[in-house]
């Protein structure tokens, strides 16, 4: 990419976006997305939260820490993680939604790459569809996300979650991103998607490799080119790990706040994370230094 792309981490995507009354003022501070996997198989927290109960303790555990959004996932999608069935899908992620929308006021987003599950989460209370698969895995993800009229999370990845990992061969990575990236917005848009309910994330990990991952935080500035919030998801990663020699993701969160607040300096709007009351704080410091003059 050319270097007349990049610009300064501190500028302002025009439109706010209001969500269930919260107000998501890009640009003005680092906004944080907190994870919900409600699966038995998630590679840092298979298991723990895939009970009622359990996934509304959590919940109430990320409100409490200052999480901004709750994204609730029923499918891994973790590196060879096996595609589970529609039904088992919604089974997992619609009485969660349903629960928590009773229990809790922050926006819910439902991490799902199906539009029968988008279309049912939003139905049950979801206020976001964050897809990893830029909606392409389902062809009517898009029309579907601009009917329900609610904002989406495009994503880079290259394959499926069985096959991501041998597919890491780029000529010019970040090129490459920028331009599915450019792609996927330009076809949200003339699916009826507003584009000010638009946010791009470079996929960090998906279909990249460890050094790959590096690249698109130190680089990440480029996409601010496409005027969309940039949300980062390095949270626990095994560029962390492999960094740390820590095989334990739940070992990882020091390592996830250096990346973290690296992704802040180089202009990421919203983080992914598990350890919110940690990247809370990190927020706080990184937003201080980077983003008031």
């Amino acid at each position: 990419m050319k270097d007349e792309l990049i610009q300064n981490p501190k500028s302002k995507i025009q439109n706010a976006l209001t969500i269930r009354g919260h107000s998501f003022e890009w640009g003005q501070r680092t906004y944080l997305m907190g994870v919900l996997n409600v699966t038995p198989d998630s590679f840092s927290d298979g298991g723990e939260f895939n009970t009622l109960d359990a996934a509304l303790a959590q919940a109430q555990q990320l409100v409490t820490a200052g999480t901004d959004i709750i994204d609730v996932g029923g499918q891994s999608t973790r590196p060879g993680a096996a595609e589970i069935s529609l039904e088992e899908e919604l089974d997992r992620v619609l009485p969660v939604v349903q629960l928590l929308r009773q229990e809790i006021s922050v926006p819910l987003s439902v991490d799902t790459t199906r539009a029968a599950v988008a279309k049912a989460a939003v139905a049950a209370g979801a206020d976001i569809v964050n897809d990893i698969s830029g909606a392409t895995f389902d062809p009517d993800m898009l029309l579907t996300v601009a009917t329900l009229g609610v904002p989406i999370v495009l994503m880079h990845i290259r394959g499926m979650p069985q096959t991501m990992q041998q597919l890491t061969d780029y000529q010019d990575l970040i090129g490459e991103i920028y331009q599915f990236l450019e792609a996927r917005i330009g076809a949200a848009i003339a699916a009826g998607i507003d584009s000010s309910r638009i946010i791009i994330d470079p996929g960090i990990g998906f279909a990249k490799k460890y050094n790959q991952s590096l690249e698109i935080i130190r680089r990440l500035s480029v996409f601010r080119s496409l005027n969309c919030p940039i949300l980062v998801g390095t949270s626990r990663k095994s560029f962390i790990g492999h960094i740390l020699n820590q095989p334990d993701p739940k070992a990882r969160v020091w390592g996830t706040a250096a990346a973290c607040c690296a992704a802040i300096a180089s202009g990421a709007d919203m983080l992914r994370v598990h350890d919110v009351k940690e990247m809370r704080d990190v927020c706080y410091v990184a937003d201080a230094i980077f983003r008031r003059s």
